[in-house]
């Protein structure tokens, strides 16, 4: 096999960009919290608990958006191809970046009687649309580009992207903050903290016009000479003719989301509500609030947010390194276990009110614990789990279920730190334990449900699931 490496990994990175965009979308709310509490919630006039679960709102808006995208993601991919729906994303973050950064515009545009938190929340949204879109194409796009060899590592250059992007939201921050006072801040800081990001948004979309269409998606449709072509050009002759009789037998596209059976809908689904159950979110999205609570300056709380966005591109790296080589079980099974106990630690320093040292400690190894296993694995493993007829559906459905997990989490979270009763029988430790029982029982979910995936080619898929059987079949040793 001739395979050109620059080719697929130059395509890999740019249709990865749709990750970093992601990234950026998500975290860069956790710059503009106190902003937003300021200038939104404060001038309600709503009582305390009211306040933070209007603030919770405001901060998950986007995932709203999230959810809608995963799940109309298949939809438009399977008629359109994903190469054609990461574009339209592209485009979704730039309006929802201008729109977010000055929601007046629409405010003065449609009058006074408008709440000017409601067209906040509008362009979050459509940029959350955005994230949910790419989340479902750019693993799928990659995924189905990659050859069975290097796929892991590939498609966790997506995740790779998605936290890059999420320490370059953080570095922003960071950098935009310095500029001035906590007054400049709260009325222009947090809008350039936005604006920021429709530069890379357009930068996407230009990018996308030198990428082919997933050679999957073109064979399943019958454009079986297009889909060929893309594979030669890849991988060289003998390569794309092997490939493409594989996947034209792999039947079409558009079967019965359970047409394998209930059991690999359901893990899929299950990985990806895990996926966000264990906090991480409350992590990247609050962390600069976490690490206010613990008595540090605004500067220096968005100094140490920098710390953990680092901690966690670099623990990617690892698992991109490791991912093809160990498997993915071993991976996922050892990340929920040290992230279970590092968010059970964190818990009862915040209950102790011990918030120095250990708890920042807690808090990175938490951090790198989802960033070698959950944060990269579960996206290879939801490109892959899925056969070829149902991928697009299994992913789209597991992607939606993790966006509504991850509003579940983001918005309740300021009542669950907050809520009177709580902080005065845990002192803010309450959440922390929570989220570190459901690692423990990611650990297990794992353990007994999810098959090994490294290897397979995607069309091994098909004979991985039975159709006439719930359960998955026995997972084989991971590779060495």
């Amino acid at each position: 096999m001739i395979l050109r490496k620059g080719n697929v990994n130059g395509i890999t990175l740019i249709a990865a960009l749709g990750g970093l965009l992601f990234g950026y979308d998500t975290a860069v709310i956790s710059g503009t919290v106190n902003a937003l509490d300021q200038y939104f919630v404060v001038p309600l006039g709503l009582s305390e608990l009211e306040a933070s679960a209007r603030l919770g709102t405001l901060v998950a808006s986007a995932l709203l958006g999230c959810i809608i995208g995963g799940a109309i993601a298949s939809v438009l991919s399977e008629r359109f191809g994903p190469r054609r729906i990461l574009r339209l994303s592209a485009v979704l973050f730039a309006v929802s970046a201008l729109g977010s950064a000055v929601p007046e515009f629409g405010f003065a545009a449609i009058g006074e009687g408008a709440h000017l938190d409601s067209l906040f929340v509008f362009y979050r949204i459509i940029g959350g649309i955005g994230v949910g879109l790419a989340s479902v194409c750019s693993p799928m796009y990659i995924a189905e580009i990659a050859p069975a060899a290097i796929r892991g590592r590939l498609v966790s250059y997506n995740q790779f992207a998605i936290v890059t992007g999420i320490l370059a939201a953080y570095f922003s921050n960071y950098g935009i903050t310095v500029q001035g006072d906590e007054a400049w801040n709260l009325a222009t800081g947090w809008r350039i903290m936005f604006a920021v990001e429709a530069a890379p948004a357009l930068l996407f979309f230009w990018l996308l016009k030198a990428v082919p269409e997933s050679p999957r998606w073109l064979i399943l449709r019958g454009e079986r000479e297009a889909g060929h072509k893309v594979l030669e050009d890849l991988y060289g002759a003998g390569y794309a003719a092997r490939e493409s009789a594989e996947i034209g037998n792999s039947g079409q596209r558009g079967g019965s989301l359970f047409s394998f059976g209930i059991a690999v809908v359901l893990i899929g689904v299950g990985l990806s509500v895990l996926q966000q159950f264990v906090g991480i979110n409350v992590v990247l999205y609050y962390a600069p609030e976490i690490f206010r609570s613990m008595g540090l300056g605004a500067d220096t709380a968005m100094l140490q947010t920098v710390v953990v966005g680092v901690v966690n591109l670099v623990f990617t790296i690892v698992a991109i390194r490791w991912v093809d080589h160990h498997g993915r079980r071993p991976l996922m099974i050892a990340g929920a276990c040290a992230m279970g106990v590092s968010m059970l630690v964190l818990g009862t320093a915040l209950y102790l009110q011990v918030t120095g040292m250990l708890a920042l400690v807690a808090m990175l190894v938490f951090v790198a614990s989802f960033s070698f296993s959950w944060g990269p694995v579960c996206w290879v493993l939801l490109s892959e789990i899925f056969p070829n007829r149902i991928r697009a559906k299994g992913l789209a459905v597991a992607v939606a279920a993790q966006w509504v997990a991850n509003y579940l989490v983001s918005a309740s979270f300021p009542v669950l730190d907050r809520h009177p009763a709580l902080v005065a029988s845990f002192h803010h430790g309450f959440a922390y334990w929570m989220y570190g029982v459901i690692a423990l029982l990611a650990a297990l979910f794992v353990w007994l449900y999810v098959p090994e995936t490294a290897g397979k080619s995607l069309e091994e898929m098909d004979s991985l699931w039975d159709a006439r059987s719930p359960e998955p079949t026995p997972a084989p040793a991971p590779l060495r």
